[in-house]
């Protein structure tokens, strides 16, 4: 799946592994520190390991109603339909939280008491935050998730906030202690950007999605058929996905100068939806030959 972008010539690849705010707190400097191939080999890894992780999951949570690989080869397909998403990055990196809180949240359900898991969310997004500021977008999903899975409980509402404001709160008494608490308020001026309500795009770029929008659609279509017939846990689940899927997408706006690999964050909730098509569909010429298609446009529009 990466062999277009080994193929391409690569002078420099930059990754920033914080955001600048946090690199008062921990300064690590890894923008230089891997040559290109070095870089791309990494990433490469690290999906491959997300993949596996990300696998057991969705298996645990039987959320396709049977144990497969599809949601890690999903997964793997998923972070290679462009070239940016074959490199080092910040969402790259925040995809490990982004699993693990998909594995926390569905756990919601299981408990009598979430609070002290409501709180472990909130500080796993303040850490992703730090990582890349866009990912504080995830604390919408915790009031999302206890919706869909808590009886209301104004502490578990809270926990959350608590959570990430704790991470944030030793982040100030440092900036207080290097006398640079003025900078610390600037860190939340991207909350005031306003939605863009214009957007400058290549379709050509993003042609290869046309067959992931197919897959997705019949995947809907089969979800919509056997949604009644599934386990609660499994249907508020999907709800769940769906949602996190929506606001990753979403939260680019919190970020002016965004990447194409931002949307990296959308890819764990959707491979699920694509993993579960391919787990239900009943005919085998069909579903094969669409996800033989579906590698090979990725194939096709990578090298051209």
């Amino acid at each position: 799946m990466r062999i277009a972008i080994f193929h391409e010539t690569h002078d420099k690849l930059n990754f920033d592994f914080l955001e600048p705010f946090a690199r008062l707190l921990i300064n690590i400097d890894l923008d230089n520190a891997f040559t290109p191939y070095t870089n791309i080999f990494i990433a490469s890894v690290l999906v491959y390991i997300q993949a596996l992780i990300f696998n057991r999951i969705v298996n645990n949570h039987n959320l396709l109603g049977k144990p497969s690989f599809l949601p890690g080869l999903m997964l793997i397909t998923g972070t290679s339909l462009f070239m940016p998403f074959m490199i080092l990055s910040p969402a790259l990196i925040c995809n490990f939280l982004l699993i693990w809180i998909i594995d926390k949240f569905l756990k919601l359900g299981k408990s009598a008491n979430s609070i002290t898991n409501v709180f472990d969310i909130g500080m796993i997004i303040a850490v992703g935050t730090l990582i890349y500021f866009p990912f504080m977008a995830m604390l919408l999903m915790i009031f999302l998730a206890l919706l869909l899975f808590r009886s209301f409980s104004w502490r578990e509402w809270v926990a959350g906030l608590v959570g990430f404001i704790t991470v944030f709160f030793f982040l100030a008494v440092f900036y207080y202690w290097n006398d640079n608490l003025s900078s610390f308020y600037q860190i939340w001026k991207p909350l005031g950007n306003k939605f863009p309500s214009v957007f400058k795009i290549n379709y050509n770029d993003y042609l290869v999605l046309i067959p992931v929008a197919v897959i997705i659609i019949l995947a809907s279509l089969q979800l919509r058929e056997n949604f009644f017939r599934s386990f609660i846990s499994t249907r508020k689940g999907f709800q769940l996905l769906f949602f996190m899927f929506v606001v990753s997408a979403a939260s680019f706006y919190l970020k002016p100068d965004f990447r194409t690999w931002h949307f990296l964050l959308c890819v764990p909730p959707g491979a699920v939806l694509l993993a579960y098509y391919f787990s239900n569909a009943k005919k085998r010429w069909f579903y094969e030959t669409l996800f033989l298609l579906f590698v090979l446009s990725i194939q096709y529009f990578l090298f051209v």
